[in-house]
């Protein structure tokens, strides 16, 4: 069993919503309507994803979030339940928990790279007493495994790491970070508000980049009552997703040194 030191299977959700306004621009490049359904080495970016999840080993049903389910049904993706979208992605993550319950494996539709040995090597490496976890990947393992690549860094003081769009909401404790989540998405353009929110110590040492990561967990824990953690894998890979057309050249050119074991076809 793939679960997270032997629990329960999770239930698996793929964000694959658009936000509001005018769409994406590079699902407007490609010529379809949703980013999802960008075609990555000649397979939908979204159709990626699931084969990977459905080669993984002891996962639980797939669902999708999507505003218009219609999009998918040129595809084979097999049995899927369609979730609704919310406001954004961590409300789109609430609706999904209020639906499947915890412990619940979130993704995204960009992360067309994703590979079944990662989700493994995540779930194997969330401690048995975490409530919530998230997997990320040291810089120095990304500049060895993807040299060159640009990414967001998040600049801990004990070493920069990249997110890798893979999340555990293992237990109901979880519920409350993505609440946290959820405000924190809601005040993102206004640092004052985000400042009272996780405290002003905690951006302070962020801005200074004095942040460690023991800190962060112990301020999530005060603010939701559950044990958050970062989840280093050994894949730099795993932290490509495709945000812009200089990842999807990337995504393309890995693939092709190194095809993912099995693609669903469009």
């Amino acid at each position: 069993m793939t679960a997270a030191r032997g629990g329960p299977a999770p239930s698996v959700l793929i964000l694959a919503g658009t936000r509001a306004g005018p769409g994406d621009p590079m699902a407007r490049a490609a010529g379809v309507s949703h980013k999802a359904m960008i075609p990555v080495g000649g397979v939908p970016m979204i159709a990626r994803v699931v084969a990977a999840l459905r080669n993984t080993p002891g996962l639980g049903p797939i669902a999708i979030s999507i505003e218009t389910p219609d999009v998918l049904k040129s595809l084979d993706l097999g049995v899927v339940t369609l979730l609704p979208t919310g406001a954004g992605p961590a409300a789109s993550v609430g609706i999904a928990l209020e639906r499947l319950g915890t412990p619940l494996l979130v993704t995204t539709a960009d992360n067309a790279l994703l590979r079944p040995e990662w989700i493994t090597d995540f779930l194997r490496r969330v401690q048995p007493r975490c409530d919530v976890a998230a997997a990320v990947a040291m810089r120095s393992t990304i500049e060895r495994d993807v040299p060159g690549t640009q990414r967001t860094w998040l600049p801990f003081a004990d070493g920069q790491f990249s997110g890798c769009n893979l999340f555990l909401f293992r237990t109901p404790r979880a519920r409350a970070v993505a609440t946290l989540w959820e405000r924190i998405e809601a005040e993102r353009k206004t640092p004052l508000r985000m400042a009272r929110l996780l405290g002003p110590g905690i951006l302070l040492r962020a801005l200074c980049r004095r942040m460690t990561r023991p800190a962060l967990y112990r301020r999530i824990g005060r603010l939701t009552g559950a044990q958050a953690r970062l989840v280093s894998l050994t894949d730099g890979r795993a932290c490509v997703d495709i945000d812009k057309p200089a990842d999807l050249s990337l995504a393309e050119a890995l693939l092709a040194r190194d095809p993912s074991p099995k693609t669903a076809s469009p």
